[in-house]
């Protein structure tokens, strides 16, 4: 499709925009200004480069086995700038604390520090974007039996708490160094697989825990604290420590951020009914968007349902200064560059979708009771051009339109990643 035909496109679809009294220009320009944080797991199949064996277990898996993954942190930057060159606007990197670089010498995770990550920061300065963290709670010797900052263990519990204030510090080191707050998420995987019957004594160790990690004042110019539930997990099918509950009263106690992941609940449930009741509750989210199909199994983010019903809830209840959004999934049977590009530009769709919706409109008829015209123009307006509009943004973004995306992922594919 030529520049022309794109411009073409554009016009007709503004002057149906209009009809319903919404302004595609102003959309495209509010959704200019809203980053998406893409998540470095994605690249190498949450292997991480602490040690040559990678990731060891701990429930995370990322399933099949495509050529070209990234092998190292160089590879997995230029694989994240190709990515980041076919997404429209400027966006954010999201890295896990197994992506430190030690330089040789292996480094317990108890004792890292920004120095280790100083290679992540200089490549986010000089693409002009910022980064998240978050700490590694997951496939190590001493996460081996389940349980890491809820552990019955004193020894281990407090290894774990060391490495929660260190992420904090290289968190607020990223922050100060990238001008912008680094969002540092802690999820941990503690939990029972079958009968449980003390639920209380490591909820009780995890709160402790938390309160260690948070003592350490840290500029909230430079790091955003935020926790993490789940509702099960493999090996945690019976009870999780971390639970919705839990972490609901404890972000809305301490003012700390609440992660809600989309794969985190029942199959059927959807994150979006949750956002306008936590934040009554809560300063901020930081939203952890993916799939899960049947169970937390993190498939590649799409433009289906689910996903442009959580961006009408954050554009519909004004939320979206109060989110922060970054993706999470890792599939390990397709291109890896290619997964990340086709989610991030999903979730930018359903934003943009969200921002065209004449929410004014479908507001002024539901709260006059009049549901019958509401239902009627929900359906009228999902045949409204919104593509052209998307197709628009690309172009004034500099990035591919439409599916020529993919030429550019394959390109790179048989000139980079097919060597590997």
């Amino acid at each position: 499709m030529n520049e022309a035909t794109i411009e073409r496109a554009y016009q007709l679809a503004k002057e149906q925009y209009a009809a319903w009294g919404v302004d595609p220009d102003q959309a495209i320009e509010r959704l200019a200004k809203i980053p998406i944080s893409m998540h470095c797991w994605q690249g190498d199949d949450v292997g991480g480069f602490e040690n040559e064996a990678g990731l060891t277990g701990g429930g995370i898996m990322a399933t099949g086995n495509y050529p070209g993954k990234a092998r190292s942190a160089d590879e997995l930057r230029a694989d994240a700038a190709k990515a980041f060159s076919l997404i429209p606007g400027k966006h954010r990197f999201n890295i896990h604390a197994i992506y430190l670089e030690p330089g040789g010498t292996p480094v317990e995770r108890d004792q890292i520090e920004p120095r280790h990550f100083a290679r992540w920061i200089d490549w986010a300065k000089d693409l002009g974007i910022g980064m998240d963290f978050n700490p590694t709670y997951f496939s190590h010797p001493k996460a081996a039996d389940g349980m890491t900052l809820a552990h019955a263990d004193e020894g281990i519990r407090k290894f774990w708490v060391q490495h929660g204030i260190c992420c904090r510090k290289i968190g607020e080191a990223i922050g100060r160094e990238l001008g912008t707050p680094c969002v540092t998420n802690v999820w941990i995987p503690d939990g029972m697989k079958d009968v449980t019957i003390d639920r209380k004594g490591p909820r009780e160790r995890l709160r402790k825990s938390l309160d260690e990690i948070f003592a350490p004042p840290i500029d909230p110019r430079y790091n955003l604290d935020a926790v993490e539930a789940k509702l099960f997990g493999i090996g945690s099918e019976t009870y999780v420590v971390g639970s919705h509950e839990f972490y609901l009263g404890y972000a809305a106690k301490t003012g700390k951020l609440l992660t809600l992941d989309a794969g985190h609940f029942h199959p059927t449930e959807t994150i979006a009914d949750k956002i306008s009741s936590v934040l009554m509750f809560v300063p901020e989210l930081l939203l952890h968007v993916s799939r899960g199909i049947r169970w937390d199994s993190d498939h590649v983010v799409i433009l289906n349902d689910d996903l442009k019903a959580i961006a009408e809830e954050l554009v519909r209840g004004a939320f979206l200064e109060r989110t922060h959004i970054g993706l999470d999934f890792f599939d390990a049977s397709i291109n890896r560059i290619a997964a990340w590009v086709t989610g991030m530009r999903a979730m930018l769709k359903a934003l943009l979708w969200a921002l065209l919706e004449p929410t004014a409109k479908l507001r002024e008829a539901e709260e006059a009771g009049n549901f019958s015209a509401r239902l009627a123009m929900v359906e009228e307006i999902k045949t409204l051009p919104m593509g052209a509009v998307w197709d628009y943004y690309c172009l004034k973004h500099d990035v591919p339109v439409g599916p020529a995306w993919f030429d550019e992922v394959k390109k790179y594919e048989a000139e980079v990643t097919s060597k590997r």
